[in-house]
């Protein structure tokens, strides 16, 4: 017997339509019996209740006429131009061509919810105004120095990223990528310790270069070249881990790895917060900390890799490993850090930093003017804004309706994450954990066809990962879940 959505913060009324309204609530708790074809098409098939397709919220925005290449043909020039690139989600992908704070437009200009964010990226919401006007204003006076000259947009930024940050990690480097942010803090983790063994954790995803696909611990993302010198610890996943929630216990592992696969001596230990691609993972309570201690003792630094859980986007934090009670000696930034603009940054300490001193480190980008002024600019937006606590109060509430699908649909085997970074793992049974990868993406398209985009992740490819824009709101959550409930319903 199915049960009825019910959200701990929700209404279970059916909503009338307005024109302000959120999104109309999925099933009356009324059974009735067909009298005409319309109505037979309602009905879900499960218990008879009543469906009635959830209405997107009222935003004010028209999107400008598009004239540009359709869908398909770009499908056909993208397969023959760019065929190494990861193939568009979707039977028939979208050309996206239009973006206003947490919507995206297509060539028809039909309007989308994105509750992917560009994989984590859009922090304040697509072309936020604020942003758009210090990227083009700075693009108008300079776009490129490289860092042989002083500017003020790129000084100003790191200044006001280090305050962001506790101790002394005063020390900024900047980037392209996540990867390249990564990948520089290994090589300085193993400047500084003389050292070359790097502990990492299994499940974790850290880029797509030499060392940072060495650290990443997932098939799919690890071409078949030499990775030498990383270590795969226990993953300290509470749903599918082998000691539950128990952080301490995964910690022992990481101690074993330096007692039996090391010297003795480590350069570093690196991990999120929350892994994002492997599935939006929590890593069990108390693991951080006992690592950290762990890590510190063999002589290691401890890098935390902040590129997907920065920048308020867990709420309860301006970052993820704040929650955990650790300060890092090293820790790696992308994606929110510009809201869509390509820049990433390695903040550490003024003694740590040195060790690039000793021979001539540059990145002709790291730190563009254009993309400085950003970052910058997304630093005032989440403050003014208050985007971290909205990540909280909408991400809390999003993430109790997702949960209190549980009850009614058995293949939602586990709901979790913080703040705007939310992961929603798919199974064919509930005890027995099998992953229903083809059903995740069957709802996921379902989900796109009625207006809203996800995204999808997680080692065996079934959990559908949420990231949106930080301005993300309640209707928009309402609406996000009617769709995924009405979705499940009529599978």
């Amino acid at each position: 017997m199915m049960k009825h959505f019910s959200c701990p913060y929700r209404s279970l009324l059916l909503r009338k339509k307005d024109n302000k309204t959120s999104s109309q609530f999925l099933l009356s708790t009324t059974t009735i019996a067909p009298s005409n074809e319309e109505e037979e098409e309602k009905k879900d098939g499960v218990g008879g209740n009543l469906v009635v397709p959830p209405e997107m919220p009222h935003f004010n925005h028209t999107p400008s006429p598009y004239r540009g290449p359709s869908a398909s043909d770009l499908l056909k020039r993208r397969k023959h131009y760019l065929p190494t690139s990861v193939g568009p989600y979707y039977t028939n992908p979208l050309n996206l061509v239009e973006g206003k704070m947490q919507y995206l437009y297509d060539e028809n200009g039909r309007r989308y919810l994105d509750a992917f964010g560009g994989i984590a990226t859009v922090s304040c919401g697509h072309c936020h105004p604020d942003v758009v006007e210090a990227t083009v204003n700075q693009m108008r006076l300079l776009q490129h120095t490289t860092v042989l000259y002083l500017n003020h947009a790129v000084i100003d930024f790191a200044e006001a990223l280090a305050a962001k940050f506790p101790s002394d990690l005063k020390a900024v480097f900047f980037t392209n990528s996540g990867t390249e942010a990564n990948e520089l803090a290994l090589m300085i983790a193993r400047l500084y310790t003389s050292c070359h063994d790097i502990i990492s954790i299994r499940n974790g995803y850290h880029g797509n270069a030499t060392s940072t696909m060495g650290a990443t611990a997932q098939n799919i993302h690890k071409f078949n070249v030499v990775q030498s010198g990383v270590h795969h610890a226990l993953n300290p996943d509470p749903y599918r881990g082998v000691f539950g929630s128990d952080g301490v216990k995964y910690a022992n592992d990481v101690q074993d790895i330096i007692d039996y696969g090391t010297c003795g001596r480590v350069a570093g230990f690196i991990a999120e917060s929350i892994q994002g691609v492997g599935g939006v993972i929590e890593l069990a309570p108390g693991y951080l900390p006992e690592v950290h201690s762990i890590i510190k003792k063999a002589g290691g630094l401890f890098i935390a890799d902040e590129v997907q859980t920065g920048f308020g986007r867990t709420g309860s934090h301006f970052w993820g490993f704040e929650a955990h009670g650790i300060v890092p000696d090293i820790i790696t930034l992308a994606k929110g850090i510009g809201n869509g603009a390509p820049i990433g940054a390695v903040v550490t300490t003024p003694q740590i930093a040195e060790v690039l001193s000793r021979r001539t480190y540059f990145s002709t980008f790291g730190g563009n003017p254009v993309c400085s002024a950003a970052g910058h600019a997304v630093l005032r937006v989440i403050e003014k804004e208050k985007l971290a606590q909205n990540a909280f109060v909408v991400g809390s509430y999003l993430k109790e309706c997702l949960s209190s699908l549980m009850d009614k649909h058995e293949i939602i085997g586990d709901v979790r994450g913080k703040g705007m970074l939310l992961g929603v793992e798919l199974v064919k049974d509930q005890k027995l954990k099998v992953p229903a990868n083809a059903e995740m993406l069957h709802i996921i398209e379902k989900m796109k066809d009625m207006g809203v985009l996800v995204g999808k992740g997680g080692f065996h490819g079934n959990v559908i990962r949420i990231t949106p824009p930080l301005c993300f709101t309640k209707e928009d959550a309402d609406f996000l879940v009617d769709v995924m409930d009405y979705t499940m319903l009529k599978m």
